[in-house]
């Protein structure tokens, strides 16, 4: 493994880099959609799980060797996801070498990003992730696995992962639009107890990525 890259996995695990980040990807998908999720999702950890984030969010383009200098990555949007061939190479180096990034379906992204995780990992698939795992344990804990936020098809929330040596490098929650429940309160109008809810999911997420 490139030492660098060494490097920045021990500063992570040591909890000393406290950044995330919004992917920026390709194929017209609306990328930025929910401006306001992270910056609260990161308050909300702050002074709830004593995490020190930076509130003001980077961009990341998913080709771009900077997505080394966030352990956590967020990836979301309503349609399609492209990436390119270089864009793969570089998410599956950044994943192998201690990354993490969370895809939000905010509706309508389903078909497009599950062939573009496939790209990434050909012959690792995607596996729910069960409701005992400690994604759902640590802080807060979801007996019933991934929460309810937003209806839209009226499906169950799933949690799907891309698994290696373990870990959980790719987290993809489908059905559940946390994102949404991140957000400020007057942008969808949801009640204080599903935001709370959907920042208390965040903040597991968050503290797996920094901690596994």
């Amino acid at each position: 493994m490139n030492r660098i890259l060494v490097i920045i996995i021990l500063v992570w695990n040591l909890g000393f880099s406290q950044e995330i980040a919004v992917a920026k990807y390709s194929g017209g998908g609306d990328w930025y959609a929910n401006p306001t999720s992270l910056p609260n999702l990161a308050k909300f950890c702050n002074q709830n799980i004593n995490t020190k984030i930076n509130t003001k969010i980077a961009t990341v383009d998913v080709g771009s060797s900077e997505i080394f200098s966030y352990p956590y990555v967020h990836l979301t949007g309503h349609g399609n996801v492209v990436f390119s061939a270089n864009d793969v190479i570089n998410l599956r180096n950044y994943l192998i070498s201690g990354g993490f990034l969370h895809i939000d379906d905010n509706y309508g992204m389903n078909e497009y990003i599950r062939k573009e995780i496939k790209k990434i990992f050909p012959d690792n698939p995607l596996t729910e992730i069960p409701s005992n795992h400690i994604l759902f344990q640590e802080p807060f804990n979801f007996p019933n696995g991934l929460p309810k936020i937003h209806e839209h098809d009226n499906q169950k929330p799933q949690a799907f992962g891309v698994f290696i040596e373990g870990r959980i490098v790719l987290l993809y929650t489908y059905e559940t639009d946390l994102g949404d429940g991140w957000e400020d309160s007057e942008v969808h109008n949801n009640p204080q107890r599903i935001r709370e809810i959907a920042l208390k999911m965040g903040a597991n997420i968050l503290n797996y990525a920094f901690k596994n």
